[in-house]
């Protein structure tokens, strides 16, 4: 879900463009294939995280050197890993907050 600075953005032609384009031209995931396993890409992802102070510098939103697919596994990881949950909660695979153990597989 994006920041609402960066709703507008997200929804632009141009972003819109540049995302298919870039998904075209990386179709796996840039972080799973390097460690050998080949995911899909479902996001791009800017490598120099957006702000209110930088949403309109196209060096930082549609540069596609400041890009990188991501599946949505490594997406989360990104966004997520440093996120402090209470204990005995956790993120899924789509980025929800569930009790460990639960969504994994793991009988519930």
């Amino acid at each position: 879900m994006a920041k609402d600075f960066a709703e507008a953005f997200y929804h632009s032609k141009k972003w819109l463009r540049f995302r298919e384009i870039y998904l075209d031209e990386h179709p796996y995931c840039e972080r799973c294939l390097k460690a050998g396993i080949i995911v899909p890409a479902e996001h791009v992802h800017h490598v120099v995280w957006l702000t209110p102070e930088n949403i309109n510098n196209p060096y930082i939103t549609l540069n596609a050197e400041n890009a990188e697919a991501l599946c949505q596994p490594c997406h989360n990881q990104e966004h997520h890993a440093t996120a402090e949950v209470e204990d005995g909660l956790m993120f899924d695979g789509d980025g929800n907050l569930i009790q460990e153990g639960r969504g994994l597989g793991a009988d519930s």
